[in-house]
């Protein structure tokens, strides 16, 4: 009963589709999604630190309507909001990454593709949207060359390393439920049967960790991303630092974009809010490339909190999942426009009349 209940009564945030998720997903899947790694502090602090800043709005700016438009890479799209790259995708829907990706296509932001998507990226980037391909760095290097000519192939706008995974995070729910894939979902970005171990559970152990632990170069160095970025012709996007000395780094060898995330609180448990970082990231780049935040977006007042700290965007992850687990592409479509009302609203109440005005307005509270 309160499944029908959930379900005949319409949506108005970003949340309500956290409780869908829980009604129709397996437990174990649930916690795979919701969870985050060792005591879980750092997933809970994104949301407190998020919910600690508060936007000094502006008054009598004449205000009447709002442009969310702006530029990221050097691309035009309607809001500041990409979809946060999520592996495996089919395992909350049939409509899987071809859902959100016709989603985000429709809303006009981009897309970003996990290399453990469970879609290969030539289907993923004919779904509609600009796809930017975010890249795991495999211990087989000849993989990830394959990965990049194919990324190319595709179409993709850009490549986003995410550097914050030399080994999964130790994720208790996940050892609990000796969380594993089911047969009908793999990775199929990977050569066939690479992704065996994801499927193969056992009592105490996560079959996701023990595939990641087996594919994943844990010793990645500069050298490499310097390497990747004389392979492909993309803009680069470095995603997972905190530390600003890091960013700093990342300009040097390239990149033209870097993404502060703590992994949505699924790393290293203890590190800082991500939203904490971005002032001292925002600073140490000096505008030589664009800043995202990530980890804990759940509206489209935390979309204004990170302008008005000097992102240029942020991407949003789990909530759009919850819709997509929900009701498929119809509700992803329903969930990134609620974050446009939502954000529409945020800016015409700070007294903003385009996503620039919004890295003009005072916070205070960060940290």
């Amino acid at each position: 009963m309160g499944e029908r209940v959930l379900a005949d009564r319409p949506a108005v945030s970003l949340a309500d589709y956290a409780e869908r998720a829980r009604a129709v997903l397996p437990p174990d899947v649930w916690d795979y999604l919701a969870g985050g790694s060792a005591s879980e502090v750092t997933l809970a602090a994104n949301r407190r630190a998020l919910d600690r800043v508060a936007v000094l709005p502006r008054v009598l700016r004449g205000v009447d309507t709002v442009d969310l438009g702006t530029h990221l890479l050097g691309r035009r799209y309607a809001m500041p909001v990409g979809v946060a790259p999520m592996a495996y995708q089919r395992l909350v829907h049939p409509d899987g990454e071809l859902g959100l990706a016709a989603a985000a296509g429709a809303a006009g932001i981009p897309y970003l593709a996990s290399t453990l998507g469970s879609t290969p990226i030539e289907q993923v980037t004919g779904a509609g949207a600009d796809v930017w391909f975010q890249l795991y760095w495999l211990r087989d290097r000849a993989l990830v060359r394959d990965l990049l000519d194919r990324v190319v192939a595709a179409g993709c706008r850009a490549l986003v390393v995410t550097v914050d995974v030399p080994v999964l995070g130790r994720r208790p729910r996940d050892l609990r439920n000796a969380f594993r894939l089911p047969a009908e979902v793999v990775a199929a970005n990977l050569p066939h049967g690479r992704d065996a171990l994801a499927h193969s559970g056992a009592p105490g152990v996560s079959a996701i960790a023990a595939h990641t632990a087996a594919s994943f170069a844990p010793a990645l160095r500069w050298a490499d991303l310097a390497w990747l970025r004389e392979q492909v012709d993309l803009p680069l996007v470095v995603k997972g630092l905190l530390d600003p000395r890091d960013a700093t780094e990342a300009v040097r060898v390239g990149a033209d974009a870097v993404v502060v995330s703590n992994h949505g609180g699924r790393q290293l448990d203890g590190s800082p809010a991500s939203v904490t970082m971005l002032p001292e990231v925002v600073d140490a780049v000096g505008g030589d490339c664009q800043v995202l935040l990530d980890s804990g977006i759940r509206c489209g007042t935390d979309v204004l909190r990170a302008l008005a700290l000097g992102a240029a965007g942020v991407l949003v992850g789990r909530p759009l999942l919850w819709a997509l687990a929900a009701g498929g592409e119809p509700a992803a479509r329903d969930a990134l426009g609620l974050l446009v009302a939502e954000l529409t609203d945020a800016l015409t109440l700070a007294g903003c009349a385009d996503v620039l005005a919004a890295g003009e307005l005072r916070t205070l509270g960060v940290g």
